[in-house]
């Protein structure tokens, strides 16, 4: 099938804004790659430091030409979706030798829940965790002993940071190997239909507590497509998984051997073999342009955004918000998984998963069909499923047909023929709206403003019961630079409230909304900020404030916003407690939403 128009502009455009850029970072990948093996640089006494642990594996190391891997992982068993990654060390060591190679853990990088820590002053640390990330990553795979690096990572900006990283020696292969969605628990609309009963005094706390419990149950990834679940979309459709990889339970059969043959994989593909695949090459504006077409078909957390440009500037590739709604207005909505629907990741899967959707977006010429990826080249290797044969993965045809119209449709006949994530330019400065789970007849709300410049004053608001007609919420100074840019989806509750009275409610703000956020219409990331005096700083209440997702548009309506001057907010108190004073440089250096909120890249 031919290339999509679109695509094949898109993917021109971000070439030619990326041209010196992406040269530059080539051109130090190809310096990098001719020095050869990087263990062959080391002195002997820096070899015996690094090998002293190794015991038998020794020999492996300092005698013959064998693979080392340097694992990078972002184990704790207090997030669920990583507690499994605690003994794939082990088997990733028992595969990489049992195959001539080796295998050592070159370091931990933090990992931040974002369930943890929504609404509480750790969610300011969050997006800044992107960076450490990258760091900590940086830092372990410095000692320069690995001839491939593989990453154990899953949530929100876990793998965003570990693509930074792994873009950044993209001289060696990577492969990103997941854990997978934990089992189904109690639905998401009946978690969120409780949420909105204790937010209006229903029920107590305790009624709370069982839903989140049976919800949020055991070991895996939280079930519901948000953050998490993208990344883990992403990597497929990026070529940085093996195929079929992403949505796999953990402790299965077919969960531990994927992560066998993702090692063995690793191994195959160093500059020792014959089949040498650096990042670099993997990471082109293609695979970009492919994981945005992914984004939009699956409905994706808005949270990537603000990754993805970050993720592709490691690479050399610039990145605007004009290539997600270009990209949106061609490529179908396919998928219905919740908070777009009623099904979690694991029905997506079951009705076919990504394998389906790939092999429908290439038939329609929506997705580069010659990317190179971790698994050999080209896309159409993911529309394969994985199965177990003899103990070992093998590939079989998937069943080229939906398995349940209702949670994933073929491109020809979609939920929708727009992919919902659409640009907002206006007087308001730039933004982004997801609208895959907003009905339609809410895509355009023209209210008056009520701002605030915290989250928990829009609560202290409804439970005096101030928030009583059509209305904009506005919550300001809550960008990178102001407190370190955290999710406001302990919001989303509230504003469902309003909206289920039957008012006109929309939110406008310079922070971010969760991964998860669902159908109440909300202008997230815009800028510049407050704290850079963008126009959402001019902003009043009583201000009439038009949302237009169907024209992509933000503004304040019948005011001069040039003729007053930016709303002051005392921002001392972000910069104490939990381990904020930390983060005082990020905040310092942080660039725009818009960019990625970078400060390392």
């Amino acid at each position: 099938m031919p290339l999509h128009p679109t695509i094949a502009a898109v993917t021109d455009r971000i070439r030619a804004r990326s041209e010196g850029p992406r040269r530059k970072y080539l051109d130090t990948m190809a310096r990098a790659a001719a020095e050869g093996p990087r263990r062959a640089h080391l002195t002997c006494g820096n070899q015996a430091h690094a090998y002293a642990a190794m015991g038998d594996d020794k020999d492996a190391l300092t005698e013959g030409p064998s693979p080392n891997l340097g694992i990078i992982t972002a184990y704790n068993d207090m997030l669920s979706a990583h507690q499994p990654f605690e003994r794939y060390p082990d088997l990733i060591r028992a595969a990489a030798r049992a195959s001539g190679g080796t295998a050592q853990v070159a370091g931990g990088v933090p990992a931040m829940c974002d369930g943890v820590t929504q609404g509480q002053t750790g969610m300011e640390l969050s997006l800044f965790s992107r960076d450490v990330i990258a760091l900590a990553a940086g830092v372990g795979l410095s000692h320069n002993v690995f001839d491939a690096a593989v990453y154990l990572g899953v949530c929100d900006k876990i793998v965003p940071g570990l693509v930074i990283a792994a873009a950044t020696f993209g001289y060696i292969p990577g492969i990103f190997i997941p854990a997978g969605p934990m089992t189904s628990g109690l639905p998401n609309d009946q978690k969120a239909k409780v949420r909105q009963q204790f937010a209006t005094g229903e029920v107590g706390r305790d009624k709370l507590m069982e839903a989140e419990m049976a919800s949020y149950h055991g070991p895996g990834t939280c079930t519901f497509y948000g953050t998490a679940n993208t990344n883990q979309m992403l990597m497929e459709f990026m070529g940085l998984h093996m195929p079929g990889a992403s949505f796999v339970n953990p402790g299965t059969p077919l969960r531990d051997a994927l992560t066998t043959a993702a090692t063995e994989r690793a191994l195959s593909i160093t500059a020792l073999g014959n089949d040498y695949r650096p990042v670099s090459d993997i990471l082109d504006e293609r695979a970009f342009v492919n994981g945005l077409v992914g984004l939009m078909a699956t409905g994706g957390s808005t949270n990537l955004v603000i990754h993805l440009p970050a993720m592709a500037r490691a690479a050399g590739i610039i990145l605007d918000l004009e290539d997600f709604s270009d990209l949106s207005e061609v490529t179908p909505l396919m998928a219905k998984v919740y908070p777009n629907g009623l099904a979690d990741v694991n029905h997506f899967h079951a009705a076919g998963g990504l394998g389906f959707m790939i092999g429908e977006l290439l038939n329609a010429g929506l997705l580069h069909p010659d990317t190179k990826t971790i698994a050999g080249d080209g896309l159409e290797l993911y529309t394969k499923d994985p199965k177990l044969t003899d103990g070992r993965i093998t590939y079989a045809d998937g069943a080229g047909q939906t398995l349940n119209n209702k949670i994933l449709r073929p491109a020809s006949d979609p939920f929708h023929a727009h992919g919902g994530l659409t640009q907002l330019s206006g007087n308001l400065g730039r933004g982004v709206i997801k609208t895959s789970a907003v009905a339609e007849e809410r895509h355009i709300i023209e209210a008056p403003a009520r701002v605030f410049h915290t989250q928990d004053a829009v609560k202290a608001a409804f439970k005096a019961g101030e928030l009583t007609g059509d209305i904009v919420i506005v919550v300001r100074f809550q960008g990178p630079k102001s407190n370190g840019m955290p999710e406001l989806h302990g919001l989303t509750p509230t504003l469902a409230v309003l909206q289920d009275r039957g008012l006109k409610v929309a939110l406008v703000t310079d922070g971010r909304m969760s991964g998860a956020s669902g159908k109440v219409p909300s202008a997230i990331h815009v800028c510049p900020e407050a704290a850079d005096h963008g126009p959402i700083s001019l902003i009043r209440d009583g201000d009439i404030v038009r949302l237009d997702a169907t024209k992509g548009t933000i503004d304040v309506l019948g005011v001069d916003l040039g003729t007053r001057s930016p709303a002051a907010a005392d921002l001392t108190g972000n910069g104490t407690g939990v381990g904020r004073e930390l983060f005082e440089c990020f905040r310092q250096n942080v660039g725009l939403a818009a960019d990625g909120a970078g400060v390392v890249v």
